[in-house]
């Protein structure tokens, strides 16, 4: 309180503000290091009544950049833009001339971003470079087609829709995030569904196991291509168990993760923040799925295992201190407790064991002793007051 007085009559140095277009598992990591925040979401939702919270604007996609921009011409200093979703990140790609003239943030080189972003485009990058990905091809159903006779990978495959999912792709094709084929007989099946979507297609590899063979490489790395934060992680549940949501995860410190990140993350010349998807073959091999450059849900149990990757690009961008380097404690965990339940059943796991487990995981989802009106106000309180609404309604 007495630092905030000082920095209001300007006697104390302002600190930048970070604006944080993300959930809790952003906003948390960046103030428990001390750093206040804006929060760019949907009206009501829990992130916005987060103590770490000084200001608010309303996720509406039309006119979001000039809200943002009016933002960022109120302060005194640039502040820093976080970014949490690939919608987020496609946005800020999209005006990253405008919104560089008012904030501070580091992506990688567009066409790179372009690279990463295209599923297509990523197999071909991956290949040209020696990367561990999944062999694939890219098909195109056509009226006249009956299926492809040789696509010259493996089976059994995953399909995924290019550029990205939509309505036809969940209406028509699957309701997951890929569909999976086991022989040529099952994709001549589904060729006409893939045909009546009226889109290309990625067919990948698909790499066998249940999904707690996922693995993932966390990494910040300065604009000198340094790495300045890094720390490993690995799915524990999903929901749909095959090719689900994340329900449950924890850090590891497995050395071949962290050494398969790092050289991937050399050879395409990585800046910024990314994830890296692998998942273990049957020989144990990591296998490269994905690289996402931007924040995940990952940063909070990345803070609390020591290694706080949105703080460490704070104190880059803004040339504060950065956080004293650490190793990322394993066994830190973070878990969705309203689906992880669901998750944990599928998996025929004992009711009294999964509520242990939740019980002393590290994070549950907008729920926080030490900051409880995200999950009071933000989640508890329309639970409470829609039935109440429907009464008036029908009187």
């Amino acid at each position: 309180m007495i630092i905030s007085g000082l920095r209001r009559v300007g006697l104390f140095p302002v600190e930048p503000l970070a604006c944080v277009m993300g959930n809790l598992d952003l906003v948390r990591p960046l103030g428990l290091a001390g750093i206040r925040c804006a929060s760019v979401a949907r009206t009501e939702h829990p992130v916005h009544f987060s103590r770490f919270v000084d200001e608010r604007i309303e996720l509406d996609r039309p006119g979001l950049v000039e809200r943002l921009l009016r933002l960022a011409a109120a302060k005194s200093e640039p502040p820093v833009l976080f970014f949490q979703s690939d919608a987020d990140l496609d946005l800020v790609s999209a005006h990253r001339e405008r919104l560089a003239q008012a904030y501070r943030f580091l992506l990688p080189p567009a066409e790179l971003l372009r690279q990463l972003l295209d599923k297509e485009r990523f197999a071909a990058l991956g290949e040209r470079l020696g990367l561990p990905v999944p062999r694939t091809r890219v098909l195109t159903p056509m009226a006249e087609d009956s299926g492809p006779d040789d696509l010259g990978i493996d089976f059994p495959l995953v399909i995924k829709p290019l550029p990205h999912r939509d309505g036809r792709w969940h209406r028509l094709v699957s309701p997951g995030k890929v569909l999976r084929v086991d022989s040529p007989a099952a994709l001549r099946t589904v060729w006409p569904r893939l045909r009546a979507a009226g889109k290309r297609f990625l067919a990948q590899e698909l790499v066998p196991g249940p999904e707690r063979r996922v693995e993932s490489y966390h990494v910040y790395v300065g604009g000198d291509r340094r790495i300045v934060g890094e720390f490993a992680g690995r799915k524990l549940r999903t929901l749909p168990l095959d090719f689900g949501r994340s329900t449950a995860v924890e850090t590891t410190d497995d050395p071949s993760v962290l050494a398969t990140g790092r050289m991937v993350v050399e050879r395409l010349r990585l800046t910024g923040v990314a994830k890296l998807d692998f998942k273990r073959d049957s020989e144990g091999r990591l296998r490269l799925l994905e690289v996402n450059p931007r924040y995940t849900l990952w940063a909070h149990i990345g803070a609390l295992a020591g290694v706080n990757l949105p703080a460490l690009s704070y104190a880059d961008l803004t040339g504060v201190r950065r956080p004293a380097p650490a190793r990322a404690r394993p066994g830190v965990s973070w878990s969705w407790p309203r689906r992880d339940g669901a998750a944990a059943r599928a998996l025929g796991m004992r009711w009294s064991s999964w509520l242990r487990w939740t019980a002393g995981s590290d994070v549950k989802t907008n729920l926080s002793w030490d900051d409880p009106m995200p999950f009071v106000r933000g989640w508890l309180w329309p639970k409470l007051r829609a039935p109440a609404r429907r009464g008036a309604g029908r009187s």
